[in-house]
């Protein structure tokens, strides 16, 4: 992982987890993880799609203000994207394994910037595809953050981050096998 944030919300989420395949979102303590929560967030897993619970400030300012309730596909102005982002967080959900993600963003003034997101399963109540814990972080924060909106996203690079100690699926589906490039994950 490139960002501090990101790397720090997975091996924080990585040691709660144990020998589990994800902890549960009342394990989540925010100072344990205090220099990363302008980046982090935790998704709900809702009837009508996935939504923020939390958001840091940070990640408010990218998009241009709270993001409390707002859909996490609200955020991906492309149609393409909305869905490989979607399909990204569910198989989150259903392997039990964590996704990293480059993006790069464009401004409408044509500024860009490198962008890592990573998603992790959380359980909430014992059930599973409920919560994602997660932090969207700029690789070095460009000058027009908070200033201007991000109007593109381009997806750079996607993988799958397979915590060590667990099982991993015998036969991949085709479309995952494109999607996604499987590296070994585990404490450090």
């Amino acid at each position: 992982m490139k960002t501090t944030s990101t790397t720090l919300i997975f091996q924080y989420w990585d040691t709660l987890r144990g020998s589990r395949a994800a902890p549960e979102r009342g394990e989540i303590e925010p100072g344990a993880v205090r220099q990363a929560l302008l980046d982090t967030f935790i998704l709900e897993n809702a009837a009508d799609g996935l939504a923020f619970r939390l958001a840091g400030t940070r990640l408010c300012a990218l998009f241009g203000g709270e993001l409390k309730e707002r859909a996490f596909a609200s955020l991906w102005p492309d149609p393409a994207t909305r869905v490989e982002l979607g399909r990204m967080v569910e198989a989150v959900m259903d392997e039990s394994a964590g996704a990293v993600t480059g993006l790069t963003m464009y401004t409408e003034r044509g500024e860009s910037a490198d962008f890592e997101l990573v998603v992790l399963p959380l359980r909430h109540g014992g059930k599973t595809h409920a919560r994602v814990l997660g932090a969207l972080a700029p690789v070095a924060p460009p000058a027009w953050l908070g200033l201007r909106l991000p109007v593109s996203v381009e997806v750079r690079s996607m993988r799958i981050i397979w915590p060590s100690g667990l099982p991993r699926p015998t036969t991949p589906t085709a479309d995952r096998k494109a999607r996604f490039t499987v590296l070994q994950g585990g404490r450090r």
